[in-house]
């Protein structure tokens, strides 16, 4: 059983990915939550949370896993390299709103996200993104005048701040979706 890919099942795996999905959640939104927080937000006790991740340290930790591996599987079923490349966009952002805290959890605290890009390892999402707005340039989906990286940084801006307004109640689901969407395809202009 490997506590890294989250492939246990029945009531314990159950337990721990409740314990990881409210870790994100809390964390995304307070940083400093204690594990008594975390544990509340699962609905186990702090007890039962240390038996899976005894401190803080154990728990962030495996937070960090699993939301990576959320977030790769979430780009692999958005098929980003299939169809139209607006399209493709779409699905895409669609995809990281749905996995929103981990999204905020991982990018959202300079630490972590620093830890990750000191990680030296290739970033096959972050390629297949970088390919999806190339080939959006290529097909005249994406203005081709303006730097790649840019776009890329402007699409994880608006994704963020989706995912904040969802986390937050400021907007539903469908709604951040249709924000993000609308701004990143016409920009500000009515």
């Amino acid at each position: 059983m490997s506590s890294s890919t989250g492939s246990e099942s029945g009531a314990r795996g159950r337990t721990r990915r409740a314990i990881l999905s409210a870790a994100a959640g809390t964390l995304s939104r307070d940083r400093n939550a204690r594990l008594a927080d975390i544990a509340a937000a699962a609905d186990v006790g702090r007890s039962t949370l240390q038996r899976y991740f005894p401190d803080r340290e154990a728990l962030v930790a495996a937070v960090v896993e699993d939301s990576l591996r959320l977030l790769d599987e979430a780009l692999r079923k958005a098929r980003i390299d299939q169809g139209p490349a607006r399209e493709s966009m779409r699905r895409l952002v669609a995809a990281m709103l749905d996995v929103g805290d981990q999204v905020l959890f991982l990018y959202g605290d300079p630490r972590i996200s620093q830890a990750l890009a000191g990680r030296g390892e290739p970033d096959p999402a972050a390629e297949a993104v970088a390919a999806l707005i190339a080939r959006g340039q290529t097909e005249g989906d994406f203005d081709a005048e303006v730097d790649g990286a840019w776009i890329e940084h402007v699409l994880w801006a608006h994704v963020c701040a989706g995912c904040q307004a969802v986390s937050t109640g400021t907007l539903p689901h469908h709604g951040a979706f249709t924000s993000v969407i609308r701004t990143l395809e016409h920009g500000i202009r009515p």
